[in-house]
């Protein structure tokens, strides 16, 4: 059901071409910046929205994939 709102890591390595270690400092970092909102969070996954925001990714291309 909530599949579509989460990236897993393979997402985030793929889509800033970075591998798998980097790709969990990233989801991390995105996280930890969640939690401080009050967020809830999954490790080794990031909320799809909020990595769209945060980078350059969010337009017409990732929108169609969603």
């Amino acid at each position: 059901m909530f599949e579509d709102y989460y990236m897993t890591v393979d997402e985030v390595a793929e889509a800033l071409k970075i591998s798998k270690s980097f790709a969990y400092k990233v989801i991390r970092k995105m996280n930890a910046e969640l939690k401080e909102q009050g967020f809830f969070t999954m490790a080794g996954k990031v909320n799809k929205q909020f990595f769209l925001e945060k980078t350059c990714y969010y337009s017409e291309k990732f929108k169609e994939r969603r």
